[in-house]
């Protein structure tokens, strides 16, 4: 091969790896938007059943109180990883 073709395939290369990142990166930045709003909501809703949990943890009898802080716990790494599975199923649905 001379050496103009190969400057023209490095340059046609490039060119289309440029163009690659570019639509790959505003699908990236949609699919960012969709987990932010998500994050957010379901953040809000842990805020509000961490106090409800709390409460009722403390109104329980001494002896009952480190069974009821491992059953929260538990329930905490549940929800979180479904929320996860939840995310993961809709990112490879928007793919």
């Amino acid at each position: 091969m001379e050496m103009k073709h190969v400057i023209i395939f490095a340059v046609i290369g490039i060119v289309a790896l440029l163009g690659f990142n570019i639509i790959n990166g505003n699908s990236r930045e949609q699919n960012r938007g969709v987990a932010v709003s998500t994050v957010a909501t379901d953040s809000a809703t842990d805020a509000d059943s961490t106090q409800d949990n709390a409460a009722a943890i403390t109104s329980k009898p001494l002896g009952e109180q480190p069974k009821a802080m491992l059953d929260d716990a538990t329930n905490k790494i549940n929800q979180a990883q479904q929320s996860e599975q939840d995310r993961f199923d809709q990112m490879n649905n928007t793919q």
